[in-house]
């Protein structure tokens, strides 16, 4: 039953469904005329090649056109026998011509997207760049274990393991990858299972799969339709393209079409579409890829969202560590080869070279790291599943936290894609059908005067029907549209016996909805005092209230007076306001004098009354926002992230519900000038904050039109095609936006791939958009985002901390080496021991970072993005792009050619020798990266160097107290290789005590470092200290570890340890600890002094109340029965 929307009366609105200012790139087929079977094989097979050949060519327009031909001309085409007049009877294709079709052109499904291999994922894991780091650093161990075997020994394992350490690292990011994609497969079901065709003269049920081009289809109300198919005989026929345009409305199907453009042709159906009223026969002209819906799909294979913002971030991080690793590593092999042991010959000067050389190597190296932002991001993952959000890519935890801008669908995102009853207005009172402050009206009571004859009309002057009744009505399915499936469900939630309705009052007679009457009409058995027919009516309210010449009043039915019609205005104004749906609703008590009990109602005689009518309400409906949303909204707004609504809906609709869900709350520029008098042209760009686009204007607007768009807070772009959102979110990106997309159709698809995260849903969404997201909403709740994006911040923060007391350990270990070699030291700490801090208690502590809470409730959701986009940042990144590499077209596909490695090399290399560069990376901006300067200058510059102090007083005491050796004689006796393997046994034991000392000295310094690197914000002090219980759980298997390794028997031949190092020396380490967190306390107090946090600031008008449960999740108690009258 198509119904008329408030909003939607005007001209403008009354346009096709989906906008295309010019033809849909999408890679489509031509259509050759044929006039056999032969030739409509020929077609088939061209069809076929064109569809595989689509990543080639991807810029083909739209061009079906088999809509403008007559259907017997497109049957002789596809060699075809069909009825056009008597539909049953036709013949359809021949089983064997159907087979050859089948095996010609292949299956009716979509293509899978193209899949990597399990190896070359894995290999893609390993090869990332701290992998390959860690995998240089364990070949140069052996290539030293080659040239010196016997002084190198411990070589073999230092190599091993850190080539392990690189396959463990990809091991567990590669499973978590497959875990992923297991999930999401278990989701996916791209074809409808089984379909109705006409072959042979019989009507058969076969798979979708093996439709073929010149299958005869039959579709009902409730199925999917195959393929896309041209309609030739139908009954009241309506397809729901939501998945495909984003628009809740019905679309009228009939086999006469005025349309030039396919996709608003009414003699086609698409494949994927939902039959929501009717039925009817089509004739097959696109199958599997070839489809509206396969193309839309393919649109997503051209397209990649690129490293995430976290990805490139480490990337960078890794090439500095890589660069200062290697040149001090180059650096210091020439030093000490040339400097110190050129006096010696052969390998051993070498050998010895190297070997610092490696070590200071690994030293720089946080061979940790990687693992533990793996494990990190997996337990951030493996929470956020728990909360109904499942990320394909463990990247994407972090970037929705890290996202600027959110463009998201509004049908069956932000909406439920179900309308439902908002207001009634009958015998002159309004009531209220949800339970919010938002709405008008009293509460609803069915049992008010004139509610029992709403709802009878509602429930029994309908097509919709549930698809059980065994089961309760909130669990059933229903059959029908949109606008009658809400009127039934309203019915169904407030008459107790509703199941019984249909047997009670039994229908006679029917005059279904049409475009010229406008309205719908039943006539029932159902017995009042004057006779045994009621006449029941419901359509556009206009329409009704010409038919109408009584209006009910408390149960009476009374005259019609211009006070009723004036009154009936306003409340249709009002509701209409709103971007609901209005109907009207009207009853005839027929007479019996006129109508006898025998009556027989006659279409053709027209005996039935249409005028005289008795008027009984309004009821509007609409397709509400789902629960939570607005909170989201509100939530993500307050957060500093810019929430756009991009949807295939018209412009009113699409604005009326985004000033429900705190999405608009501004006045748009047309009512600033409506406001001020004025003409729209005088409104200047500074005095208005919300914008509403229409599709139509988006393929004319200049750079100069995005950029005035982007700059609003409040966007809603309306009728807008796949095409249109893949622009826009590409436009945002340019700007320097972290894009996220949440949708659920098909038509989301191509925005979803190219957006830094697409976000799909998983119950109502499309398998296609499942594919081509990176996180799904299971549950499909918009508010799971929100969560995701306070989880995304929060792990953020705790990486961050994490990498912060991570690298700190890498000052003690390097400065040490270095003054192994310069001021000829005993070598404090050996390649062994650091990989077993890397590896041992710091890789254990660091992973209880992952459970560390916000610092406070709601400061995570306070703070700006991390990467804000301001108009310095905007003007950074287009000074940063004409720069760039310039982008090379293939010229004739047109695709974008990547410039090779050598190129961008060259590129990058050239630049760093000029002013610009160097000035630009210095440039002070608003962002906060991962790896920044602050976090760089904790760790090496300040708490690194107390750390490498404390821990080289310790190794010198030890040295002084065990060997009587100050520091000046440890270093006369280094000069004279008196710490060498040929040296006396009791100064190696002196020396492995002293290592032994300084390894657990790191350890212990550490420990007072993690509870440092914990605040960012406030003091380390106090309950938040202790809100972590697996930072103890931590603390006691790496001190256990640690421990184990410096005293357990045994061990010390391999990591060069003393059993018997005294724990007295140990309060060294404690005593720089306390130091530390004094330092920390002083450095925050400061901090708040000269760069106190900044706040995002409080947006005036949010609406945080709760979005409230409409009335028919209520229970039965205050439903009514219908039952029969007895005639007086």
């Amino acid at each position: 039953m198509a119904s008329t929307e408030g909003v939607s009366s005007s001209p403008a609105q009354q346009e096709s469904k989906l906008e295309f200012n010019e033809p849909l790139k999408l890679s489509r087929t031509r259509t050759i005329p044929a006039n056999n079977a032969a030739d409509s094989s020929h077609h088939s097979k061209e069809l076929s090649e064109k569809g595989k050949g689509k990543k080639d060519v991807k810029e083909k327009t739209l061009d079906i056109t088999e809509h403008l031909f007559p259907i017997e001309e497109i049957a002789a085409r596809h060699g075809v026998s069909i009825d056009a007049q008597r539909a049953a009877n036709s013949k359809g294709l021949d089983s064997s011509a159907a087979a050859r079709r089948l095996e010609e052109n292949g299956p009716n499904i979509l293509s899978p997207p193209k899949q990597i291999s399990p190896f070359m994922k894995f290999f893609h894991c390993l090869t990332s760049l701290f992998n390959l780091l860690l995998i240089l650093a364990g070949v140069l161990n052996y290539i030293l274990l080659a040239v010196d075997p016997k002084n190198n020994k411990v070589n073999t394992y230092l190599g091993a393991i850190l080539i392990a350490v690189a396959f463990l690292n990809a091991a567990i990011e590669f499973y978590q990858a497959q875990k992923s994609a297991a999930v999401l497969q278990s989701f996916l079901n791209l074809m409808p299972q089984k379909c109705y065709v006409v072959r042979d003269g019989k009507s058969i049920q076969i798979p979708a799969a093996d439709l073929v081009l010149g299958d005869v289809v039959f579709a009902r109300m409730g199925d999917k339709i195959p393929a896309d198919i041209m309609i030739y005989a139908c009954t009241d026929m309506k397809v729901d393209n939501s998945s495909l345009t984003g628009e809740t409305d019905p679309q009228d199907r009939n086999p006469i079409n005025e349309h030039k453009n396919p996709l608003e042709a009414r003699n086609l159906a698409f494949n994927g579409s939902l039959v929501v009223n009717g039925e009817g026969y089509g004739l097959v002209i696109r199958t599997g890829d070839n489809t509206v819906l396969g193309q839309i799909a393919g649109l997503t294979a051209g397209e990649d969202s690129g490293k995430s913002p976290l990805t490139r971030e480490i990337d960078d991080f890794v090439k500095i560590i890589a660069s200062i690793a290697i040149t001090t590593a180059i650096v210091f092999f020439l030093i000490g080869y040339f400097a110190v042991y050129s006096k010696k010959q052969g390998s051993s000067g070498i050998s010895n070279t190297l070997n610092f050389a490696i070590g200071v190597f690994v030293a720089w190296v946080p061979e940790g790291l990687p693992a533990t932002v793996t494990m990190l991001l997996t337990i951030a993952a493996k929470r956020m599943a728990s909360q109904n959000v499942l990320v394909k890519d463990l990247t994407g935890v972090e970037t929705l936290g890290a996202i600027t801008l959110l463009a998201t669908d509004k049908t069956g995102t932000l909406t439920r894609n179900q309308m439902t009853v908002t207001n009634i207005w009958s015998s002159t009172n309004m009531y209220s059908a949800f339970r919010s402050a938002a709405n008008s009206g009293q509460p609803f009571d069915a049992s008010s005067p004139g509610i029992p004859e709403v709802l009878s009309i509602a429930a029994l002057c309908s097509r919709a029907k549930f698809d059980r009744v065994d089961v309760p009505i909130a669990e059933r399915q229903i059959l029908g549209d949109a606008t009658e499936s809400g009127l039934t469900r309203f019915a169904a939630a407030n008459i107790a016996n509703f199941d019984d309705l249909g047997d009670l009052y039994r229908k006679v007679f029917e005059v279904p909805f049409n475009s010229e009457n406008k309205w719908a009409m039943t006539i029932h058995r159902k017995d009042h005092a004057d006779g045994s027919f009621t006449l029941l009516m419901k359509g556009a309210p206009e329409r009704i209230l010409r038919l109408c010449s009584t209006i009910l009043i408390n149960n009476e039915a009374i005259p019609l007076t211009k006070e009723h019609a004036q009154a009936y205005d306003d409340m249709y104004t009002l509701m209409a306001s709103k971007g609901h749906r209005v109907l009207a609703f009207a009853q005839l008590l027929l007479p019996r004098a006129q109508y006898p009990d025998d009556h027989v109602f006659d279409k053709e005689k027209k005996n039935y009354p249409t005028t005289d009518l008795c008027f009984v309400g309004l009821v509007s409906l609409e397709d509400p926002p789902k629960h939570g949303v607005r909170e989201a909204i509100g939530r993500c707004r307050s957060a500093g992230i810019r929430v756009m609504m991009v949807t295939g809906d018209h412009p009113l609709t699409a604005e009326a519900i985004g000033r429900k869900i705190n999405l608009v709350l501004s006045d748009t520029k047309e009512m600033v000038a409506k406001e001020r008098g004025c003409s729209v042209e005088e409104v200047g760009e500074d005095e208005y904050n919300a914008i509403v686009i229409h599709g139509e204007q988006i393929d004319s607007l200049t750079p100069h039109d995005w950029d005035v768009i982007f700059s609003k807070p409040e966007i809603i772009f309306a009728r807008t095609s796949p095409k249109h959102k893949l622009e826009i979110v590409k436009h945002a990106q340019s700007l320097g936006h972290i894009v996220g997309v949440t949708g659920d159709g098909v038509n989301d698809s191509p925005a979803l791939k190219k957006a830094d995260l697409g976000i799909a849903m998983n119950i109502s969404g499309s398998d296609v958009s499942k594919e081509a997201a990176a996180m799904i909403l299971l549950d499909d709740n918009f508010a799971s985002t929100v969560r995701g994006i306070e989880e995304g911040r929060l792990i953020f923060t705790n990486l961050k901390k994490s990498i912060q007391y991570t690298i700190t350990h890498s000052m003690p270990e390097v400065i040490p080496n270095l003054l192994y070699v310069i001021a000829s030291i005993p070598l404090p700490i050996n390649a062994m021991l650091i990989l077993v801090i890397d590896l041992g208690f710091e890789l254990l502590i660091s992973l209880t970072f992952a459970w560390d809470q916000p610092e406070s409730d709601t400061g995570l959701m306070r703070l700006p993005p991390r990467k804000p986009v301001t108009a310095a940042s905007i003007e950074r990144k287009r000074r940063l792009a004409s720069r760039a590499l310039p982008s090379v077209f293939d010229e004739e596909s047109g695709d974008e050619i990547q410039p090779s490695f050598w190129n961008r090399f060259h590129h990058e290399f050239k630049a760093m020798f000029t002013n610009v560069y160097w000035r630009e990376k210095f440039e002070s901006t608003e962002e906060e990266i991962l790896v920044d300067a602050g976090l760089l200058s904790w760790a090496y510059l300040e708490v690194g160097i107390i750390q490498t102090v404390g821990a080289l007083v310790t190794f010198f005491v030890v040295l002084y107290k065990e060997g009587g050796w100050t520091p000046s004689d440890a270093v006369a006796l280094q000069k004279l290789d008196g710490f060498s393997p040929t040296s006396p046994q009791a100064n190696l034991d002196v020396l492995a005590k002293a290592q032994s000392s300084f390894y657990l000295s790191i350890m212990i310094m550490q420990l007072f470092n993690l509870f440092a690197c914990k605040c960012r914000y406030r003091l380390p002090f106090g309950r938040y200290m202790f809100s972590n219980i697996r930072s103890f759980i931590g603390i006691v298997f790496g001190c256990a570890l640690a421990f184990f390794v410096v005293y357990c028997p045994g061990l010390p031949v391999v990591f060069g340890t003393s059993n018997d190092t005294a724990f007295v020396y140990l309060l060294i380490p404690f005593g720089f600890g306390v130091f530390i967190l004094f330092y920390a306390t002083m450095r925050t107090l400061l901090l708040r002094r000269l760069r106190p946090t900044q706040l995002n600031e409080e947006i005036i008008g949010l609406n945080m109340v709760p979005t409230m449960k409409t009335m028919f999740s209520r229970t039965f108690s205050r439903t009514k029965s219908i039952q029969p009258t007895t005639p007086n």
